[in-house]
């Protein structure tokens, strides 16, 4: 039986070669190596605080876990793992120990299962990357706030879109806005994961039901930043909330990041040309001398559709599972890591690639009063002058038909025939261009400057 393996001693014979590499999952699981020997640590603490290892043991366990600690960043310690062929981190790091402090290794699995040691790992596995997770996309608030501040200085407008069709006018100020709105969300979201994963430490719960060794599990939970032990061992070494949890997270965020990709890539587009890329974010085709290609958002989208597979898969390998741990368990686990790497490092991509987006002002203003886009504007202000809007809404769809109709905008005749029509006593005033329907508006969380302002001040405050 490989030594690799912590399990075997009722077996006679090794197992298939095959079935054995088919059930490793030491591939993924190494990216939870450092998190693996924290937990490993808090253990040796607890075993030896619960009078069941010696001081002589303790230390040389923890001067084991502290060589492999600095072994995992330069590789050797997955080059060491892969050689021995094993299972899994878990398995890779007891065979370390028991190499590197042969007496000492045997007791470092006293009154632990691979069960509460894989959901202790992974537990400290969502918090860290639920914690960077908030950094990154607090990151992106903090730069969309900070462009839409130089934005509103300029009052840059443009024509917003309804179903891809120009809809009304709004500050580039506002866009952004809505940008940092989206990432405060996800920031949100990620802190969240990370303080649930501060909740309760399942380390100690062992195979399904706890231990009879006198473990006092409240060490490894203070050890490892926990609040508290686990309340009950067969909901905790199955339980997988908090993985859910953190790929739900990271899907919502790469999709925030992948609808402004989209819209991104769109204005990036010589058609529309509101936005230009640095040669820093951009690629060209190996082909077409002409090409500059927005790559890295194109990237954000597909990034996006990733883990939004995987957290439905991740999903679907728990609907059918009873309490406690199944081997369908690691499948969950990969999921967990893979979309989540994956998710993690297309929104640092994209908070890499943000800054070398440039606006073209020129362009927003030349097509802000495309579409007739102050149309609502004008319908409002006849319902401020007592018309219905049911009456209003159809008075300036016919106006803009007719203008459509001679190629031209709307124009103060237009007002004065809609007054007439409406049997109005004299004219009456609305805004005909991009910039007076911005300056028009009333509502708080709407596209006017002051009300831009309000808000990027109350995202500072929220920051």
């Amino acid at each position: 039986m490989s030594d690799s393996l912590q399990w075997g001693g009722r077996f006679a014979f090794a197992p298939d070669a095959a079935l054995l590499a088919f059930g490793s999952s030491l591939e993924d699981d190494l990216v939870l190596a450092a998190f693996d020997v924290a937990c490993s640590q808090a253990h040796v603490a607890t075993l030896a605080a619960s009078g069941i290892i010696d001081v002589g043991t303790a230390h040389a366990l923890d001067a084991a876990l502290r060589t492999i600690a600095d072994e995992i960043p330069s590789g050797e310690f997955a080059a060491q793992a892969r050689a021995i062929g094993a299972e899994d981190v878990h398995g890779a790091i007891d065979a370390r120990v028991r190499t590197l402090t042969p007496a000492a290794g045997e007791w470092l699995h006293a009154g632990r299962s691979r069960n509460d040691q894989v959901a202790t790992t992974l537990a400290l596995y969502v918090r860290d990357r639920a914690t960077r997770g908030a950094g990154i996309c607090t990151a992106l608030a903090r730069f969309a706030v900070s462009s839409a501040r130089e934005a509103l200085a300029d009052e840059t407008v443009l024509a917003a879109t309804t179903h891809r069709q120009p809809a009304q006018p709004i500050l580039l100020a506002f866009w952004l806005g809505a940008v940092a709105e989206m990432f405060v969300r996800a920031a949100r979201r990620f802190a969240r994961v990370a303080a649930d994963a501060r909740e309760f430490c399942p380390l100690g719960s062992g195979a399904c039901s706890g231990s009879t060794l006198p473990l006092d599990r409240s060490i490894a939970a203070r050890e490892l930043d926990f609040e508290a032990p686990s309340r009950n061992a067969l909901d905790a070494i199955g339980d997988r909330d908090l993985a859910l949890d953190l790929l739900h997270a990271v899907a919502r965020a790469t999709l925030a990041a992948s609808r402004v990709s989209e819209e991104l890539v769109l204005w990036c587009t010589p058609a529309l040309g509101y936005a230009t890329l640095d040669d820093a974010a951009s690629t060209g085709s190996s082909l077409m001398p002409q090409k500059r290609n927005p790559d890295p958002f194109e990237l954000v989208r597909a990034a996006a559709s990733s883990a939004m597979g995987s957290y439905a898969g991740a999903l679907a390998s728990l609907g059918g599972l009873a309490l406690s741990y199944h081997r369908d368990l690691q499948e969950t686990k990969s999921q967990v890591i893979r979309g989540s790497e994956r998710g993690l490092g297309a929104l640092e991509a994209f908070a890499a690639a943000l800054p070398h987006v440039h606006w073209n002002a020129e362009a927003m203003e030349a097509s802000a009063g495309d579409g007739y886009v102050v149309a609502t504007d004008v319908a409002d202000a006849l319902i401020a002058r007592g018309v219905s809007a049911r009456r209003a809404h159809a008075l300036v769809g016919n106006a803009v038909s007719v203008a459509e109709k001679a190629g031209r905008a709307l124009t103060q005749r237009d007002l004065t025939a809609l007054a007439k029509a409406a049997n109005l006593a004299g004219p009456f005033k609305a805004p005909l261009d991009a910039h007076a329907s911005v300056q028009a508006k009333r509502t708080a969380g709407s596209t006017s400057p002051d009300a831009v302002g309000a808000a990027l001040d109350e995202l500072e405050r929220l920051l």
